[in-house]
């Protein structure tokens, strides 16, 4: 049985629902997860994650070579050991680094050299290594190494990264050796020019990865660009496997992904801004360290059913915030990762009943 089952497909869009099997678990789509980066997702613990039937979580293939490298975690006994995590993990390769580290790196057709932002120390990381390292890790779902480049960006400097890409994913996909079920996807890059992801698309699909990712979205360019970006892209991938929209996005960039046929996503946004004072609600964001919410004895939002919401006033996170109190940040990257996870099993729901096209995305407003 292939690892992805399409159940259903919402009338009145492209939105879909499924189930996609992996080593350690079911994952039902449309899924997010959160994302820990270097092993942790910051301020939320695993059994509020597992609690709250939170299937895989994100980290990320360069950050943990570098550090704790990957001599501890094979000693553990593998990544899921190493964290403690029982559910799936995706692992992003390093692409993304490729763009945020770029004054610390060297890109070459063989791979990329990285100094690390630490202690300066030197990495090269090839297709072949990133892919042995995310098998050696145990991880659930592997992504091959790619380009992704910046926004804005010459179109010839979006085709070069597309060029590297394409070759780098044909040298993953001939060196994993995922064992137990895991899974690699490609990923398909082309900036916001519509013909390059077409002709980006077409060598990545004929290596018949497990499942497809839309990368180099959501690094600097519009709202609109992003939107329009994914629902081009989404139909050039496999209607038979899953697709992937990395680092993506609100609470309505994930309804409007959906409804492009989008089943997986990431994005750090909850636990970002949670730390920043900013938590997500039914009406928009909140600013919580504003002074309008000083006196203010209601639930950050009072549908919620979080435990932030079940016991804490918008008064009383403030007053955390003012204070400097370490908990502040923690308090609201929980109400956060749970409103995600929450918004998704929503999103599902409506897929499931046909009723998406009535359900709305709060406003991307702030409340301050």
């Amino acid at each position: 049985m292939p690892p992805f089952r399409l159940l259903s497909v919402d009338p009145a869009s492209s939105a879909r629902l499924g189930l996609l099997s992996t080593p350690h678990g079911e994952l039902e789509t449309p899924c997010f997860l959160p994302v820990g980066t270097r092993g942790a997702v910051k301020g939320v613990e695993f059994d509020r994650l597992e609690e709250w039937d939170c299937r895989a979580i994100l980290s990320n293939t360069y950050h943990l070579m570098a550090r704790p490298g990957r001599e501890i975690i094979r000693r553990a006994g593998g990544l899921h050991a190493f964290l403690g995590w029982r559910r799936a993990i995706l692992t992003d390769s390093g692409g993304f680094q490729v763009m945020s580290l770029s004054s610390r790196r060297r890109v070459t057709d063989e791979g990329v050299e990285f100094r690390g932002p630490e202690d300066g120390t030197r990495h090269f990381l090839t297709p072949e290594l990133a892919v042995e390292l995310q098998a050696e890790f145990g991880v659930d779902i592997a992504m091959a190494l790619d380009v992704c480049p910046p926004f804005p960006a010459e179109r010839r400097e979006v085709e070069e990264a597309c060029r590297v890409s394409s070759a780098w994913a044909a040298r993953a996909r001939a060196s994993w050796r995922g064992e137990r079920g895991s899974l690699l996807f490609g990923i398909v890059q082309g900036g916001t020019y519509e013909d390059l992801r077409t002709t980006a698309a077409a060598p990545i699909l004929d290596l018949d990865f497990d499942g497809y990712a839309i990368g180099g979205v959501a690094v600097g360019e519009p709202k609109e660009a992003i939107r329009s970006i994914t629902a081009f892209t989404a139909p050039l991938l496999p209607a038979q496997k899953p697709r992937y929209l990395m680092g993506v996005g609100t609470p309505a960039d994930l309804l409007a992904s959906v409804r492009a046929g989008v089943d997986l996503f990431d994005c750090v946004l909850p636990t970002r801004n949670g730390r920043m004072g900013h938590a997500y609600t039914r009406s928009g964001e909140v600013t919580i360290k504003h002074e309008r919410f000083k006196q203010d004895l209601t639930p950050l939002d009072p549908e919620c059913a979080c435990p932030v919401c079940r016991r804490h006033t918008r008064a009383y996170l403030r007053h955390l915030f003012v204070l400097g109190d370490f908990s502040a940040p923690m308090l609201l990257s929980i109400h956060n990762v749970f409103f995600y996870l929450d918004w998704m099993k929503r999103i599902r729901e409506g897929v499931a009943r046909g009723q998406l096209d009535a359900l709305e995305a709060p406003p991307e407003r702030k409340i301050d």
